[in-house]
């Protein structure tokens, strides 16, 4: 494969954190695939930094509360 050629992963995101990202992508303008993709580039540079997991909570569940937002 090209190593300039960007692979294509499937992602399945529960509605929440859609908005959630999608919300955090707007401030940050990107798209949410941009934002995704920046996210977890940053998650492997720490990992590869100090060979730990960005928190120590990363595989509890999900709890966020995302209020409307009004325009």
């Amino acid at each position: 494969m090209d190593e300039s050629a960007k692979k294509q992963v499937p992602l399945r995101l529960s509605p929440k954190l859609y908005a959630s990202i999608a919300s955090w992508a707007e401030d940050d303008f990107r798209s949410v695939n941009g934002q995704i993709e920046y996210l977890l580039t940053e998650c492997v540079k720490q990992r590869k930094k100090n060979g730990a997991y960005v928190g120590e909570e990363i595989d509890a569940p999900l709890n966020i509360d995302i209020p409307e937002r009004t325009r």
